[in-house]
C-alpha cells in the first residue's frame, strides 16, 4: 500500500463523537446524527491537516550550528472549505451558542473525531486512513465571493492528536 497514489476523489471524510460520555462528545454526537455527518461530510474541498513540532535548537558559544535539537510542543491543525451551507459546521463550533439566544450563558463546545479515508476503487481492500482525535473548530467563515464563485463556508480546527493506518 505505501506505493499507492491517490486522487482527492478517492477520499471520504466522516465525523464521530470523540467521547460520548462527556458533555462535549454528547453535543457533537447529537449534531453529527442530526446532520448525518457519520456517513460523509459532503461538498468539501481544500481539506488540510498539519502536524507541527516546535523543535528548539541549542547553540553553544563559538558554534555556528546547533549542538542539539530538542523536541518541543506538537500541534495538530487543519482547515476545510464546504460548498453546502446548512449550519452544521457553525453549530459544531459554537454548540448551543449557535442558537439565539443560547439556552445557558455557559455551554460546551462540541469535540469530535474526523476520519479521512483514501480508497482506490480498483483495490477496495487497500486503504489509507488518518484520524484526528478531539477535534474542535476554532474559526468559521462564510464567503459569498463574486457573482461567478460558489458560496463557501470554511473552518479551521485544532485536534489533540493524529493516527495513521494503512492496509
Amino acid at each position: 500500500m505505501p506505493t499507492e497514489v491517490f486522487r482527492a476523489t478517492d477520499a471520504t471524510l466522516v465525523l464521530a463523537a470523540d467521547d460520548s460520555q462527556s458533555v462535549e462528545g454528547t453535543a457533537a454526537g447529537a449534531l453529527i446524527t442530526q446532520y448525518d455527518l457519520s456517513n460523509a461530510v459532503g461538498r468539501l474541498s481544500h481539506v488540510r491537516l498539519a502536524v507541527t513540532s516546535d523543535v528548539q535548537p541549542f547553540y553553544e558559544i563559538g558554534r555556528r550550528y546547533p549542538a542539539a535539537l530538542r523536541p518541543g510542543l506538537v500541534a495538530v491543525t487543519g482547515s476545510a472549505e464546504r460548498a453546502h451551507i446548512n449550519g452544521a459546521l457553525l453549530r459544531l463550533l459554537l454548540g448551543e451558542g449557535a442558537s439565539s439566544p443560547p439556552a445557558t450563558p455557559v455551554f460546551a463546545q462540541p469535540a469530535f473525531n474526523a476520519v479521512a479515508t483514501l480508497r482506490d476503487v480498483a483495490q477496495p481492500d487497500a486503504y489509507a486512513k488518518v484520524t484526528a482525535f478531539g477535534v474542535r473548530f476554532d474559526s468559521w467563515s462564510y464567503n459569498l465571493g463574486v457573482a461567478g464563485d460558489f458560496v463557501l463556508e470554511s473552518v479551521t480546527f485544532q485536534a489533540m492528536r493524529l493516527t495513521y493506518e494503512e492496509a
